[in-house]
């Protein structure tokens, strides 16, 4: 394990017990009687040790709510990274959690299943589907956190960043007669957050309805710093509002950066806070996203 991945006992005891808040955070099931392909194995326990967190059956989403003076209505999805091989639960779920919460918004955490652990039996159709049913699972709840409807994104980091793309760039339309109420709303994103994102799952051409992104990436981080810099030009193609910031340095997993000793990659996460501001993601209104995705 490597210093980047550390996570201090005082940021995870801080999740479990925040002034205002629920101690245990509330974990959702995307499936009342497990997940497709998985229902013999929902009751199996998940792995955690150190950073991160694997044997994943039964795919969740972890509630994070904002104080009550704080709430804006905006929501987030976010798809922590782990190469598909496991998932890095605490620096790029937890973290990013309690950070944008403090912002106002209401965020969920994905633990979606791994295709690439060791004996998975999955494939990236599973990991497809859980995203799309934890975009509409929100979507469909929305009244009950005080959510927008149309102000619900999605966060991916490295490989998240991968499965934020699957919903972002190919989305499943509804399926208006499913009698699975959840299958029946719309599960797109209506703005997403990519940080140094992996390559599966980019578009060959960008649909004309992407949701606007905010991407961030280290330069010396080669694969993510390329994958942003394409994607940068096909947004500008079509005319979708980008916001990107590569810096000179930080490599890869630099997570919310407060681990890093650059002072670019330890101030990253007021960039986030900035964009989210401009975009009006931080006002406490009902109105849509400027310039998001339509439904």
């Amino acid at each position: 394990m490597t210093p980047r991945y550390l996570v201090s006992v005082l940021i995870l005891v801080s999740c479990l017990a925040v002034p205002g808040r629920a101690e245990t955070p509330l974990v959702i099931p995307l499936w009342a009687g497990g997940a497709p392909g998985s229902e013999a194995r929902r009751n199996e326990p998940e792995q955690a040790k150190d950073y991160w967190v694997k044997n994943i059956h039964n795919p969740s989403l972890t509630v994070f709510l904002p104080p009550k003076d704080k709430a804006n209505g905006t929501a987030v999805i976010i798809c922590p990274g782990g190469g598909h091989r496991e998932l890095v639960y605490n620096a790029e779920g937890v973290e990013p959690a309690q950070y944008l919460s403090n912002l106002g918004a209401t965020c969920f955490v994905l633990k979606y299943r791994l295709f690439r652990e060791e004996g998975s039996i999955y494939t990236p159709e599973h990991v497809s589907a859980d995203i799309r049913r934890a975009m509409r699972t929100v979507r469909s709840r929305a009244a009950e956190w005080a959510i927008n409807p149309d102000r619900i994104g999605v966060m991916g980091w490295s490989a998240g960043g991968e499965v934020a793309a699957i919903v972002a760039y190919n989305p499943v339309p509804a399926d208006p007669q499913s009698t699975d109420q959840i299958e029946r709303v719309d599960g797109k994103p209506n703005f997403q957050i990519v940080i140094y994102p992996g390559g599966f799952g980019t578009p060959g051409k960008l649909p004309p309805d992407s949701p606007q992104a905010f991407f961030l990436c280290a330069n010396d981080d080669e694969g993510p710093a390329g994958t942003i810099s394409v994607m940068l030009e096909k947004y500008r193609a079509v005319g979708i509002p980008v916001e990107v910031h590569i810096y000179a340095e930080g490599h890869h997993a630099f997570n919310m950066g407060q681990r890093s000793k650059l002072v670019s990659i330890h101030g990253w996460p007021q960039r986030l806070a900035d964009w989210l501001a401009d975009r009006g993601l931080l006002e406490r209104a009902g109105s849509p996203v400027p310039g998001g995705s339509t439904h």
